[in-house]
């Protein structure tokens, strides 16, 4: 029997594609997947490109796969493997390239002889090793080519799944006891726009919820241009989807935003999540940050930083600007000096941290429903953590075994990122 070990790097969809990659290659041949630090037979390296740091860490895991097991056969898939695929080439040209759109053929590039099954395409997933939460591919690719990004280029254009294959797969996680599935894309709002007849993501949403069970639904992220009035006129109705919304934001200046190439204004941003929280108060909000794109004078930046004010997330993802090769922002001049960018980071980490804490300090003493999820000992004392439906980290101190159950919990007071709760 032979031995395989996964690694994935990136975003959610990359996570799912390896779960995919996991199921079709367990199912259908004799492999036994380790964890261990001992060598491997094989190694499936799902890689990501959307930063220069993602890149760099890529290619330090296929070294080490390679160092590990200098005979073993390393697969390097993913978005790195798109465009840089002679760089990966360069470490051992023995190493199999498996582009995004070839992930379905892994088993036609392994020397498999040994066949439990029949093989058939896998489209799905039935479980998600590792994890209490469950995540959902329900679209691929995007069109909207933001100056900095690579994915449109490594991913194709957005394409969606059939609503019905997407409604078995989430019949089945449910069957195999996921409370929390999470539904992501790469582009997620484009889920229907390719459909013909055309539907939307809430139209998709709306069938889900009326699924049986003792479940909820979250989205990993929508870009504000795809919340449409639909959407917004019929969240509420939406009763198991989380009252959380992940909304990239990049810059909150009209000029930035202009070079960013992303269809969207600060004034609209705001609006848009302004009627969102009037039809769910209890609404909370996370996003995206880019700091340093090329020409972003302070005052420019100064503005990003009074709309995250006005927003008030509980959560903001910071990167920093990173000329991505073959990208529109690449050429750029305008490039701001690294202690500029270093400070600008800073002052946005400070100004997060205290939005963050008036976010918990609003929830104190409400009661909110929690999906527990791991546990820890602190002394004679147990404590469990999770999540609540409008993502705010909760723990407990409780002895019983509250793994992936769904509880009501009184939030007390905050201690760092958590929110120490009681029954």
């Amino acid at each position: 029997m032979q031995t395989v070990k996964f690694f994935t790097l990136g975003c959610k969809v990359n996570q799912y594609d390896t779960q995919l990659l996991r199921e079709q290659l367990l199912a259908f041949a004799d492999f036994r997947e380790i964890e261990n630090n001992h060598p491997s037979d094989i190694y499936i390296i799902n890689t990501c490109t959307v930063t220069a740091s993602a890149d760099k860490e890529s290619f330090e895991l296929i070294r080490r796969a390679k160092k590990e097991n200098p005979l073993g056969l390393i697969i390097v898939t993913g978005c790195l493997a798109e465009l840089d695929s002679e760089k990966i080439k360069d470490i051992d040209n023995k190493i199999i390239i498996l582009k995004n759109k070839e992930k379905k053929d892994l088993l036609k590039k392994l020397p498999i002889t040994n066949y439990q099954l029949p093989f058939t395409e896998q489209s799905s997933v039935s479980y998600f090793k590792g994890h209490t939460r469950a995540f959902l591919k329900i679209q691929e690719g995007c069109d909207n080519f933001c100056s900095y990004c690579k994915v449109p280029l490594v991913r194709g254009s957005s394409r969606s799944k059939n609503p019905n294959e997407v409604i078995e797969e989430f019949k089945t996680l449910i069957k195999n006891g996921y409370k929390e599935i999470v539904l992501c894309g790469i582009c997620l709002g484009s889920f229907g726009k390719d459909l013909k007849p055309n539907i939307e993501l809430i139209d998709l949403l709306e069938r889900l919820d009326d699924l049986e069970g003792d479940f909820r639904i979250r989205l990993s992220s929508i870009e504000a241009w795809d919340i449409t009035e639909k959407f917004i006129q019929n969240i509420e109705k939406i009763k198991k989807l989380c009252p959380h919304l992940h909304i990239p934001l990049q810059s909150g200046d009209n000029l930035i935003l202009k070079l960013m190439n992303r269809p969207v204004t600060p004034e609209l941003y705001l609006e848009k999540i302004e009627r969102l929280r009037e039809k769910l108060p209890l609404l909370v909000i996370t996003t995206d940050v880019l700091v340093g794109f090329p020409y972003e004078k302070e005052e420019n930046f100064l503005n990003t930083i009074n709309l995250i004010k006005k927003i008030k997330p509980l959560k903001v993802h910071i990167f920093s600007f990173s000329p991505r090769p073959y990208t529109k922002a690449y050429s750029l001049g305008g490039k701001i000096s690294l202690e500029q960018l270093k400070r600008r980071v800073n002052l946005l980490k400070e100004v997060v941290k205290e939005q963050s804490f008036r976010v918990k300090q609003d929830f104190l003493g409400e009661s909110v429903r929690v999906l527990f999820e791991s546990s820890y000992n602190k002394g004679d004392d147990l404590y469990w953590q999770g999540f609540a439906d409008n993502y705010l980290k909760v723990k407990l101190n409780c002895k019983e075994d509250l793994k992936n159950r769904f509880l009501k919990v009184r939030l007390e007071s905050i201690e760092d990122d958590y929110i120490l709760g009681r029954f």
